[in-house]
């Protein structure tokens, strides 16, 4: 079927051709969408659960297989004001809804590219921006009525995090949503609330994906530095970003020495400065120090004599997850901090191939548990860890609003479908950009289809015969249409709502941008003829995608 929309080119006495120039205003939004575009093109093989994965170079040389939104975003260096804003925003998306991160870039970038085509046929900035803020109001007046079903607080939520699992890893989507409902509904709070910062996740190679597990309290992967392997009793925490070790120990200098006893008397130093720092942590009761960091030997060689566990964590965010759930702060410099955290025990556990030390607390009163995830790859583990995240961040918005919209790009057809019906009764500007919203919202299920290897012109035409019908549970699937509640594909609702809104809030602000400034450097002039120059080099190359 074809699309039942007029092109916003062939729009009627409502725009007016005569445009014999482009004006500064109109200069400035082709280079956004420009930019938009080139960055959309980058996440779009990424977007749904047959999206591809992506080799990404980090500026240290370190090459990340990855296809996940955010992850990407942030590795970006983005040159252009209006790749920039749209990064900050898909990246609060994802801060705050864990989810919904490509959606957002797409649905932005197929917003411009209808409001691109408006422009050129004449229709003003003014009235573009206006036709869209109508539209995004209607668009979020149609959700509530798309709902297709709400969770029950006494419900079992499996069914409906098992397509948020399906997302990331298709390999044993059922168990790991089963395994996230068990660590979501262990670790809520006595009065029912769910905070998903009690919730860790540790990855461990080894053994395989089914041998997955929930354990209470916090684990971190890896092994003690030093020889102590377990605290019994109770155990004082400090946490540290820095190396465990003097202050900048390969700060570049130069060590005037006129004898061999100047020699001695500089490693004696460097010894008597590490053994100072554990005596002083010592002095304080730590018994565990977990360091996001170089270990100095010398310090290690100390921390064994005052029966200090050492612990070198791997990421940053273990460090900061055990900073939440203890209630203590990360130090910069190795310190004795003013309180230390606590815990009844903290021991190495051996798991196959892998080790993990494991802070735990009284069985009954844990304020955090932890996802062990096996598998025996990299990629598999970094897969279903990203599935476990979306599973968790999911299960965090059905608690703050149950309700479930139909997935595989239903919903998108269903809300284009009816903003269409009252764009064609409109008369004015507002019934074109309401049009154009609709055929960026199609645009969607497009990608979707062309993703999971079937052609996305016919598979669309065959969903809006189905919705037209009025059957408007029919989605995506991998081998063309699927029914979405059969299959038990959604989406949450409040997760749809704030990307559609941040989506339509960064185009709205970028159809009003009538030019780029460029402030000169501290203590540099630049003349007016150069700044000129630089804006339209940003115009005409929109973006550069190095990443940092």
């Amino acid at each position: 079927m074809a699309d039942p929309d007029s092109s916003a080119v062939d729009l009627p006495q409502v725009l007016d051709k005569e445009i014999k120039c482009m004006s500064k205003q109109e200069k400035s939004l082709l280079g956004s969408v420009a930019a938009i575009k080139t960055l959309a093109g980058i996440l779009r093989g990424c977007y749904g659960p047959y999206g591809r994965l992506k080799f990404l170079v980090t500026s240290q040389g370190k090459t990340v297989c990855t296809g996940y939104a955010a992850t990407i975003l942030g590795a970006l260096e983005l040159d252009h004001p209006a790749a920039q804003l749209l990064r900050e925003a898909a990246q609060t998306q994802s801060e705050n809804s864990g989810d919904g991160t490509t959606f957002v870039v797409l649905l932005a970038g197929a917003l411009l590219e209808q409001a691109e085509a408006m422009v050129r046929a004449g229709l003003p900035h003014s009235r573009v921006r206006e036709a869209y803020a109508v539209a995004t109001n209607e668009a979020l007046k149609i959700l509530p009525t798309l709902v297709v079903c709400s969770i029950d607080s006494l419900e079992d939520p499996t069914w409906a995090l098992r397509s948020a699992v399906y997302t990331h890893s298709l390999s044993h989507p059922e168990y790991l949503a089963k395994l996230v409902t068990q660590a979501c509904h262990d670790s809520r709070d006595p009065d029912g609330s769910f905070n998903p910062e009690r919730l860790a996740v540790c990855s461990v190679p080894g053994a395989g994906l089914d041998d997955s597990n929930l354990i209470p309290g916090l684990a971190v992967y890896g092994a003690p530095c030093g020889k102590i392997t377990v605290i019994v009793g109770e155990a004082k925490v400090a946490l540290y970003a820095c190396p465990f070790g003097p202050v900048s120990p390969h700060t570049p200098a130069a060590a005037h020495l006129t004898c061999p006893e100047d020699l001695i008397n500089y490693d004696k130093g460097e010894e008597r400065m590490a053994s100072m720092l554990v005596t002083q942590l010592a002095a304080k009761g730590i018994n565990v120090v977990v360091v996001w960091g170089q270990i100095n030997e010398i310090c290690l060689l100390h921390a064994d004599q005052h029966g200090i566990m050492v612990v070198q964590a791997k990421s940053k965010r273990q460090v900061v997850q055990l900073s939440h759930v203890m209630g203590i702060t990360m130090l910069p410099l190795l310190m004795p901090p003013l309180v230390a955290g606590q815990c009844l025990k903290v021991y190495t556990k051996e798991m196959a191939l892998g080790l993990a030390v494991v802070f735990e607390w009284d069985s009954l009163l844990a304020p955090a548990f932890t996802v062990i995830l096996r598998g025996s790859t990299a990629e598999g583990l970094k897969g279903a860890e990203q599935a476990v995240h979306h599973a968790i961040n999911a299960y965090a918005q059905l608690s703050q609003d149950p309700r479930l919209l139909p997935g595989a790009g239903a919903t998108e057809l269903a809300l284009a479908k009816k903003l269409s019906e009252l764009g064609s009764q409109l008369e004015g500007p507002n019934g074109p950009g309401i049009l154009a919203f609709a055929r960026a919202l199609r645009s969607l299920p497009v990608i979707l289809a062309e993703n999971a290897g079937v052609q996305g012109a016919d598979v669309l035409a065959q969903l809006q015969g189905y919705h037209q019908a009025g059957n408007t549970v029919m989605g995506v699937g991998d081998e063309g249409t699927i029914n979405v509640t059969q299959e038990g594909v959604f989406d949450p609702f409040i997760v749809k709502t704030q990307g559609l809104r941040v989506a339509a809030d960064v185009v709205l602000e970028l159809v009003t941008v009538d030019d780029i400034l460029i402030a000169k450097k501290s203590g540099e002039y630049i003349h007016p003829k150069n700044r000129d120059s630089q804006s339209d080099n940003l115009t005409q190359h929109p973006t550069s995608l190095n990443n940092n």
